[in-house]
């Protein structure tokens, strides 16, 4: 019999785990009565709503199925037949909203190439130039924020350990974690309201794909 206990945590992402609609609206550096750059704060807004748009329409295919969003990236995996997408055309395979198999089909072969995207992480997909502006514009936003995405990032990390000790626990996958002491799991889960394309790159893009897996990001 088996009496593994799972633990789940269950999170919101924006105002949460990031910021950015504060930033935009600049309802954050109100809040410090003068103390924070209003300004510096919407441009740093603007700067990663203007990433997250261009990263989901350029590799995740946003602009394709913006109007086709679906709860999670395995909602139609049924209609997946597996076949090989190596040179597979998506500008040409005609897809239109998935209100019938066919459809539902290609959408389907869109979410498995989203999986394995995120996945393998945004080193693979963007090239150095990119990689140092998003990583700069971390950094920035970090610091403007007083530590918030590093602090979000550290309190996931410590959910997944279960506040044990991080050498007796084995890492399975993205946002899954067992440990050695007491048999039992960890698993973070994300819950937004968002569009789930954007939601998974504001996962890449803000560094919690490794502690939070793709098929554990749900849009409702």
């Amino acid at each position: 019999m088996n009496n593994q206990i799972t633990n789940v945590y269950i999170w919101d992402m924006d105002e949460t785990l990031i910021l950015l609609k504060s930033l935009l609206n600049g309802s954050y550096a109100e809040a410090f009565a003068g103390l924070k750059d209003a300004q510096k704060g919407v441009e740093i807004g603007k700067m990663w709503e203007k990433h997250i748009l261009q990263i989901s329409d350029d590799f995740f295919f946003y602009e394709q199925i913006e109007n086709c969003n679906k709860p999670f990236l395995e909602a139609l995996s049924k209609y997946d037949d597996g076949q090989d997408l190596s040179d597979y055309d998506f500008n040409q395979d005609g897809f239109s909203p998935p209100h019938d198999d066919l459809n539902k089909r290609k959408l389907a072969y869109r979410h498995r190439i989203i999986a394995n995207k995120y996945k393998q992480g945004l080193h693979n997909i963007l090239d150095q130039e990119m990689m140092d502006v998003w990583d700069a514009l971390y950094k920035m936003t970090d610091e403007y924020t007083d530590g918030w995405l590093s602090s979000a990032r550290a309190l996931l990390e410590q959910c997944l350990a279960g506040n044990e000790d991080p050498t007796i626990c084995n890492t399975i996958a993205g946002g899954v974690v067992r440990s050695n002491a007491t048999g039992s799991r960890h698993i973070n889960v994300l819950v937004t309201s968002g569009s789930l394309i954007p939601s998974l790159v504001k996962c890449l893009l803000f560094r919690l794909d490794n502690l939070i897996s793709h098929e554990n990001v749900a849009s409702y």
